[in-house]
């Protein structure tokens, strides 16, 4: 492992804590506010478990987020500053959320308070474990070798290509909170009419299309990756759930079936990106060709 610079990334990829420190990642929790209480929403939930937190949202408790400011970035990066090492930092998409402008402000002020350190930001235009996907590639190429420099070029030129496949169980959270642009053409179905969201290039969510069950949905999402190609054919599939784990392990079954594929990366959408997607959604990340379009 490389030792001159760390990666930093977000709570909101959704990784499991263990491999986020096996890939010897540092991680800055966001905060959530669940019935007028805040909460850090570290990977292991050691504040409020997410099976607690998909409770309290089926009782009709509303969980809000806030931004990661300028001083909390300093406040996580100075330690390595400090150190003589440089960061590289990737963040959740600069389109759901305005965390990214605050890293830019900060690593602007990191760089003039610690003169010969490099921090550089990446707006990842990806959420929860297409965050993670690039979080993984990352860590991989620093092990590899890869200066700061050519991780970020690295990074950078796999951005286009994280497919994001998203199927909400319906589309109120996403609604409520701004989070996804044409939702109005899908309000008011029926329960059992699944939509079918992508993330695009510029990082914000879009429904693309719907389906009458689970069972179509997951067929759609078959589909998709066959569209959108599975590269490479031994690539890690990333699939993110909230509070549905049954059917993850049905959608895991089903890609390693048709596409033999060998590793997968399971894990709950923490509180942060569950406050706007709600309980039973249920979400496929993969590297592609490139991602949709709308």
């Amino acid at each position: 492992m490389s030792s001159n610079y760390v990666i930093v990334i977000d709570s909101t990829t959704d990784l499991p804590a263990n491999l986020a420190e096996e890939w010897g990642l540092t991680v800055i929790p966001y905060i959530f506010t669940l019935d007028g209480k805040d909460y850090h929403n570290y990977l292991d939930y050691r504040e409020l478990s997410v099976k607690g937190f998909y409770d309290k949202l089926r009782e009709g408790k509303m969980a809000t987020t806030t931004q990661v400011t300028a001083h909390r970035y300093m406040e996580a990066w100075e330690p390595f500053l400090k150190e003589g090492k440089d960061i590289l930092y990737m963040c959740l998409s600069s389109a759901l959320s305005k965390s990214y402008d605050q890293s830019v402000m900060a690593a602007q002020e990191a760089m003039e308070a610690y003169p010969g350190r490099k921090v550089i930001t990446i707006d990842s235009k990806s959420a929860s474990l297409g965050q993670g996907l690039l979080a993984y590639y990352a860590a991989k190429a620093r092990d590899e070798g890869k200066s700061l420099e050519e991780n970020a070029v690295y990074i950078q030129e796999l951005i286009p290509r994280v497919n994001h496949w998203v199927v909400p169980d319906d589309l109120h959270h996403m609604r409520r909170g701004g989070r996804i642009s044409g939702a109005s053409a899908f309000v008011g179905t029926m329960l059992s009419i699944k939509p079918i969201l992508t993330m695009l290039d510029d990082g914000k969510l879009a429904p693309v299309g719907k389906e009458r069950g689970w069972s179509k949905a997951l067929k759609h999402i078959l589909g998709r990756i066959e569209e959108f190609k599975l590269l490479p054919a031994d690539q890690p599939v990333f699939i993110a759930h909230s509070d549905m784990p049954e059917r993850a392990k049905q959608f895991e079954d089903a890609i390693a079936a048709q596409y033999g594929t060998k590793e997968f990366i399971i894990n709950e959408i923490g509180p942060v990106i569950g406050a706007h997607t709600g309980p039973g959604t249920l979400a496929i990340m993969f590297l592609g060709n490139e991602r949709a379009k709308v």
